[in-house]
């Protein structure tokens, strides 16, 4: 009987100590995920807000010299300001929820690779220097253009569905999966944001892109051909919003 009380008090102690440590564990998992949570709603906050029209406008009316180089600051800040998040990711020691083995850790890593080749591959199709803000900043009067890349008849953002690719075929702890939640819902909003800045420089030309091409994941059976987007690009540059 002594010895079932001492087994019996011994195991309640170890349940007493398992259940303090899960309860720290989840107390520290949550802390992360809130802090996570917010510094990415301040990025993001800002990040939109620096990218609205209305700031655009607002110095240019107080800062006419300055608007050439809009883009290139507004990039600087872009991304000074992830050091924040991507410092926390990177310290946060959290208990990892899950991660990839087998055959699922190839297929995993073999869509981010994929995703890393087409990001790379799209960028011939960019003009890198207008995107970085270095040709507004040489040639302050050259006005916006519209062009579709291969990639942007099947999706509005190929980018973006890049990068959700990239997020979520990672091994996850609470940090990175809340990271992921945020920037997903972030690409879901700001892509709406940004598209209706498109939409008033290209009008119905881009509503037009809008009906037929998906946002951010591919469709099925939705997408332009070569000839339907060349009409679209040829109107959207030559038609007043």
């Amino acid at each position: 009987m002594q010895i079932f009380f001492l087994t019996w008090q011994s195991y309640g102690d170890n349940r007493s100590t398992y259940t303090g440590l899960f309860a720290s564990s989840m107390t520290k998992n949550i802390s992360i995920i809130i802090i996570i949570l917010l510094v990415w709603l301040t990025y993001f906050a800002l990040h939109s807000a620096l990218a609205s029209l209305s700031a655009k406008r607002w110095v240019a009316s107080h800062w006419p010299r300055l608007t050439p180089y809009y883009r290139l600051a507004y990039n600087l800040a872009a991304t000074l300001l992830l050091i924040p998040p991507l410092w926390i990711l990177h310290t946060s020691q959290a208990v990892p929820l899950w991660r990839w083995h087998g055959l699922w850790r190839w297929l995993a890593d073999g869509l981010a690779l994929a995703a890393i080749a087409g990001f790379w591959w799209s960028l011939r199709y960019y003009d890198t220097r207008e995107f970085l803000g270095l040709r507004q900043a040489q040639d302050p009067g050259r006005g916006p253009r519209f062009s579709l890349s291969p990639l942007h008849r099947y999706v509005r953002h190929p980018w973006y569905f890049f990068g959700l690719v990239i997020i979520w075929t990672r091994d996850m702890d609470p940090a990175w999966l809340a990271s992921c939640v945020a920037i997903s819902l972030y690409f879901a909003i700001g892509s709406r944001l940004e598209e209706r800045k498109l939409v008033a420089e290209f009008g119905e030309p881009y509503r037009r892109y809008q009906q037929r091409v998906p946002g951010l994941i591919p469709l099925p059976g939705r997408h332009l051909s070569r000839t339907e987007a060349a009409d679209i690009v040829a109107s959207a540059n030559q038609s007043p919003s």
